[in-house]
């Protein structure tokens, strides 16, 4: 199975656009997004081509291929707007013989047995790094990217996780 992994759109039509380019690109399975679709926040400055009606839209025509779970800006009032569950807080997966726990990032981790793997968004930084056992993946974030990284996400395929920024290329991570 292939997964793509991608966090943080906070509502921008034109780092979505760029998205749903590399999903037609990737042709994955499945599409895990990790949160904060359509606000940007108030943290956040508007990302370039802030239109969360147009990443509503876009969205809405693949969600057959998406899981979601819950970012720390999403409301019900986006779920008004979405043709899929983008309310639940996290998500258990088992793909290629690994226990994925999926959450946006901004509230604790359970307590997960070695060799489990934690992907999370909410920090806009990606990373990959082992801590206790338990491996720790983050996309980073397609619009509102931080820490000088790329404007990406990932790709979970054969049991190997990769960086790639949204034109396709490979990026390395250097956590």
């Amino acid at each position: 199975m292939k997964l793509l992994i991608a966090s943080d759109i906070h509502g921008s039509a034109e780092y979505c656009r760029s998205l749903m380019e590399a999903i037609k690109r990737e042709n994955p399975s499945k599409v895990l997004l990790l949160g904060d679709l359509l606000y940007h926040g108030p943290r956040n400055d508007l990302p370039a081509g802030y239109a969360p009606k147009e990443v509503a839209a876009m969205l809405n025509e693949i969600k057959g291929k998406l899981i979601c779970v819950r970012g720390n800006c999403d409301t019900e009032v986006d779920q008004m707007m979405l043709d899929f569950p983008v309310l639940s807080d996290s998500a258990m997966l088992f793909i290629d013989g690994m226990t994925i726990y999926a959450a946006h990032g901004h509230h604790e981790f359970p307590t997960l047995e070695e060799g489990n793997v934690v992907i999370s968004g909410h920090t806009h930084v990606p990373v990959d790094y082992v801590k206790d056992g338990i491996r720790y993946i983050n996309p980073g974030s397609v619009s509102i990217p931080k820490e000088n990284s790329w404007h990406g996400y990932v790709v979970l395929e054969d049991g190997n996780f990769t960086w790639k920024s949204l034109d396709g290329t490979v990026q390395k991570i250097d956590n």
